[in-house]
């Protein structure tokens, strides 16, 4: 058995460490030629997500490639609408798609929240079979959308650039979306705590779509519920405190509320000063982020400048946590070699930042 790598879980929790952590958004994705033969092999997104064996193979591929400090289930935020049965596809040229849009009285009525253990077990036995594959040579983190992202897609039908629906719902008919956000809030809650029960050892919640509300909204209508989440999750497993990151992109505007929300980190997007949130947050919590992706299109010396810059904006630990991520998810277009420069960089430069005091 390899030594344990718990650095990611003690920065979360604000501990000391050796160096700063690096994981990334999207890590087990197109970019990566292991993942895309994998993906050949199954024929689709959907029949590589819902194989438990091929979910473990992709996503150990890119803590094996670059050294990374964790793991995250590879699965998709839209599972559990899907487990709902408003029909998830996956088009291309458009992404996903539901075959059964939520946008009625109707509609909403039929939502329900699905058993995690029967509708999703594909999700619950691939974290169980990427445990065993791990032996705790680093942790491993399950996830899922947020309600209100999970609702953007629900309502929607699918992507959308401007929200024109969902945000028609919220002003005209609030009370029609709360319903919605509520049974979304109840459904996360469960499907995170059979990942937690499962093997998980840190979660995150993607609220992807969050930062395109206006203030007030955006408190009402997705702080409220993800707070109603982590209320009603499994603190502690395995003897273990499970953290908990919010990622809100584009929360930037947010961040104390985001702070007091009873998580154990925040992430930010590369919009947010890191030495500001941890003032603003006086390292209440561990902060994540927060490279803009597309540094990693600019070469060698690019990442690694770049890399030391977020690095020294945090500064140093004391009784703060950083987990060094990107600002959101890889593009698939990225060169693989490109992420571990930018592994080697953070792994090494920010062990300055780490010298326990005297």
């Amino acid at each position: 058995m390899k030594p344990v790598n718990d650095t990611f879980l003690r920065a979360l929790k604000r501990e000391q460490t050796d160096y700063t952590p690096l994981w990334l958004m999207r890590q087990a994705g197109r970019y990566l030629p292991e993942y895309n033969a994998v993906r050949t092999r199954k024929g689709s997104f959907m029949a590589l997500a819902q194989d438990p064996e091929a979910a473990c193979e992709v996503t150990l591929q890119p803590v094996e490639r670059f050294g990374l400090d964790a793991a995250i289930l590879f699965s998709d935020i839209l599972t559990v609408p899907d487990a709902m049965g408003l029909g998830l596809s996956f088009v291309p040229g458009k992404g996903p798609v539901f075959e059964h849009p939520v946008q009625t009285e109707e509609a909403a009525a039929k939502l329900f929240v699905p058993d995690p253990e029967e509708r999703l077990r594909y999700v619950t036995d691939a974290v169980r079979t990427i445990r065993r594959a791990l032996d705790n040579r680093v942790p491993l983190i399950g996830f899922s959308g947020s309600p209100f992202t999970l609702a953007c897609y629900m309502v929607e039908g699918g992507s959308s650039k401007d929200f024109a629906t969902i945000k028609k719902m919220m002003y005209a008919r609030p009370d029609l979306l709360h319903r919605i956000l509520e049974v979304n809030a109840r459904a996360v809650t469960e499907y995170l705590n059979a990942q937690v029960r499962a093997g998980a050892q840190a979660l995150q919640i993607f609220d992807t779509w969050g930062g395109a509300l206006a203030d007030g909204c955006f408190e009402e209508f997705s702080l409220r519920y993800m707070k109603r989440i982590l209320e009603g999750l499994i603190k502690e497993n395995e003897g273990k405190r499970v953290p908990v990151i919010l990622f809100t992109k584009g929360g930037g505007a947010w961040l104390e509320a985001i702070a007091e929300s009873g998580c154990d980190c925040v992430g930010v997007d590369w919009t947010v000063n890191l030495a500001q949130a941890r003032a603003r947050t006086r390292d209440a919590v561990s902060l994540q982020g927060n490279l803009d992706p597309m540094v990693l299109f600019a070469g060698e010396e690019a990442i690694r400048r770049e890399a030391r810059r977020v690095l020294d904006s945090f500064g140093e630990t004391g009784t703060g946590g950083h987990v060094f991520n990107l600002g959101h998810g890889i593009s698939q277009h990225t060169d693989p070699e490109a992420v571990a420069i930018l592994a080697d960089e953070v792994h090494a430069y920010s062990r300055r930042y780490h010298q326990r005091k005297a």
